[in-house]
């Protein structure tokens, strides 16, 4: 079944590790786009400085982030590269996880489509290597932009999902797997002084 606006309404840094494992689906011109996810970041905007709404700020860019649980956070960085997040906790406290990386599991041939504008058949061994490892290629590979930032994820254009079978696809046997969760800090954040050393970066090989 598709995660619930209860999965988002909890501690952040615990829905950042569950939805390791889980489908993300993105219905672009009618097509369904899936992703698993295998790496995220958590944000607590109450306490930590990484966040867009530290201290609760809040300003045009920073809105989103005080919704409601699952709801969908797209922000753009260095001008160029789109960034998903999902809200999480009460509304009104301005929480969310990064959705960094991701590995494709439904019509593959689309997403590499709009990530590198080619077919697979055309891609090198770097570039399917580097297909989804990063959150702007995550975007991009999905068709994200500012357009559908604020956008729930109870939906039809953008949901989550625990198996492929729920959207009419096989889940392939690897996925069955436990997982094997890996904490960090996070990156990129080395303005963030005390909070660059929150261990709140999960991912799975």
């Amino acid at each position: 079944m598709k995660l619930t606006q209860a999965f988002f309404n909890r501690d952040t840094c615990q829905v950042a590790q569950e939805l390791l494992g889980k489908y993300l689906v993105r219905v672009h011109n009618g097509i369904p786009l899936v992703v698993r996810i295998s790496e995220t970041e958590a944000y607590i905007g109450r306490i930590d400085k990484a966040c867009h709404a530290y201290n609760y700020r809040r300003t045009q860019r920073t809105e989103t982030l005080f919704a409601p649980p699952g709801t969908a956070y797209i922000y753009l960085i260095y001008g160029m590269y789109h960034c998903l997040n999902f809200v999480t906790e009460p509304e009104g406290e301005p929480c969310a996880v990064l959705i960094r990386g991701g590995q494709a599991r439904g019509n593959q041939d689309f997403l590499m489509r709009n990530r590198y504008g080619k077919e697979s058949t055309q891609l090198t061994s770097y570039q399917k290597k580097n297909f989804l490892n990063g959150p702007g290629k995550l975007c991009k590979a999905l068709a994200l932009t500012r357009e559908q930032n604020g956008l729930s994820l109870l939906g039809e254009e953008l949901f989550l999902c625990d198996r492929l079978e729920e959207i009419g696809l096989a889940t392939p046997e690897e996925d069955r797997l436990p997982l094997d969760i890996q904490v960090s800090k996070r990156i990129g954040i080395d303005y963030a002084e005390e909070a660059v050393d929150f261990l709140w970066r999960y991912y799975i090989e």
